[in-house]
């Protein structure tokens, strides 16, 4: 296990926010260090992209400083370097999406979520890589390249979130901003060692073209420490009326500040049950020592005072997949529909997106429906499952980190993945329903590579999740693992 001596870099988001408020870091100096660390380990993973001039970013800083020194204060993010997912909008800064249709691309306006970041204080340096389109678990384009692992560069790191997790984990970012459709917060974090959590639906709101049938994915927060995970989404949350589906501001949330927010996650979690679906009775695949690293963080949560109790799955994995997942996830791809029809820009377009987008032709308005029938009586069973449990809990991925060089497994534990995302299956129910899930670290396997547990709490509970994750992390110390490149 590496250590590390105290740096800038090093300090979780919380007490960074609380040193340049003290004025016993400056400004200025939290972002010559954060810049150092990209000059000196992102070239070995290609975890940010599109980074600014520093001269500029350096300036920005000091501006900042002179602004505490006024007594302006700008929030808990005063001051500190962020970079945004190649899927967000940034004003001024490249926004490919991870596409060549898109590389030149660099929008006049922020979208709501980066708005919320700077009025918080942020400095925005550049972008975080992303599969084109963000479709896919694994982070790898024809703009930016592959973005490597962080305890082994020539693995993935996971996706669509994937530079984001690897730029937390080789503190390059105090802090960090994802999104998640299949597991796009989840695998990444559980891949580099990190803690994600995707929201509620509508905990974080985005406005969109279309903003009523598009319900599965969502924005969310990604950290180090689950206090930097707890301030960061009350960054992001809030109501907003240009979107019909956010929900209200939660007081719990609102009341965070760098200062109190571990007294207000700290609880009691002695007596609560978590319910355990493994490999939801046989039906996904599993390679050796996903369930048994897992099996470790499920030990460390019931040392805390949890019950755990391995269930049997409550729906059929292969009617939920074929008949619910695949239709929302193809008609998802709808969208892309003008750049599909335009002959001189489809050529363009990957072959996981092609899948998609020709996926969505072949359903009709009655299989649709029946998806949707089928996705509510999904969520019903989920809710009979929390009238008995508090959590309910299963790996954030199938398989351990592959080669960058790989699109996607072919096989998991000799089973074909008959899909570019079969091998991601297990994170599927959990988006389908719409409840907040964290992606706790869970260890490492024989060969050093990271493994997580999703667990899943009741609908817009995220504050409880949030809580729960808190107590696992000061009871284990996996997330003190340090990747081998920043020894």
């Amino acid at each position: 296990m590496s250590t590390l001596p105290a740096r800038i870099v090093d300090l979780p988001a919380w007490l960074l926010s609380q040193c340049i408020h003290q004025r016993s870091l400056s400004c200025e100096a939290v972002m010559a260090a954060y810049l150092a660390q990209i000059r000196r380990v992102n070239p070995k993973v290609t975890a940010i992209v599109a980074l600014q001039d520093e001269a500029q970013l350096l300036q920005q800083a000091r501006q900042k400083d002179q602004a505490l020194d006024r007594g302006q204060d700008h929030g808990w993010l005063h001051g500190m370097p962020l970079a945004i997912k190649d899927l967000e909008a940034t004003a001024g800064i490249p926004t490919t999406l991870g596409s060549p249709l898109y590389q030149h691309h660099i929008p006049s306006t922020d979208s709501l979520m980066v708005q919320r970041l700077k009025q918080a204080g942020a400095i925005i340096i550049g972008k975080t890589n992303t599969p084109e389109f963000g479709y896919g678990s694994h982070t790898y384009n024809p703009v930016y390249g592959a973005t490597g692992n962080p305890y082994d560069p020539s693995k993935s790191a996971g996706g669509s979130s994937g530079g984001a997790a690897c730029a937390l984990a080789l503190r390059m970012l105090p802090v960090a901003d994802g999104s998640d459709f299949m597991g796009s917060l989840r695998n990444p974090a559980g891949w580099c060692n990190v803690f994600g959590l995707r929201p509620s639906w509508g905990r974080v709101p985005a406005p969109a073209p279309e903003r009523f049938l598009n319900q599965l994915g969502t924005l969310g927060p990604m950290a180090r420490s689950v206090p930097d995970l707890a301030l960061l989404l009350a960054t992001q949350a809030g109501y907003d009326a240009a979107v019909p589906t956010s929900l209200p501001p939660d007081p719990k949330l609102q009341a965070l500040t760098y200062w109190n927010v571990h007294a207000h996650l700290d609880s009691r979690q002695q007596g609560k049950r978590l319910a355990w679906l493994a490999d939801w009775d046989g039906h996904l695949a599993m390679a050796d020592e996903v369930l048994s690293v897992c099996q470790h963080a499920l030990e460390a949560l019931g040392q805390m005072g949890l019950s755990i109790e391995a269930i049997r799955a409550p729906m059929d994995g292969e009617t939920l997949w074929r008949d619910c997942w695949l239709p929302h996830r193809h008609f998802r791809t709808a969208q892309l529909k003008p750049l599909y029809d335009d002959p001189q820009q489809r050529p363009h377009l990957k072959p996981e997106v092609i899948f998609e987008y020709e996926g969505s032709l072949t359903y009709g308005a009655g299989q649709l429906y029946a998806a949707s029938l089928l996705r509510s009586e999904w969520y019903a069973k989920v809710q009979t499952l929390f009238g008995d449990y508090d959590y309910l809990a299963m790996p954030t991925a199938q398989c351990y980190p592959f080669a960058k060089t790989e699109h996607w497994p072919q096989s998991i534990a000799g089973k074909a993945m008959d899909t570019y995302h079969r091998w991601m299956e297990v994170v599927t129910p959990w988006t389908l329903c719409g409840s907040p899930v964290v992606a706790l670290p869970a260890g490492f396997n024989q060969q050093g590579l990271p493994m997580g547990i999703q667990v899943i709490g009741k609908p817009r509970h995220d504050f409880e999740l949030l809580q729960l994750a808190y107590a696992y992390e000061n009871a284990t110390q996996i997330i003190e693992r340090h990747p081998p490149v920043l020894a």
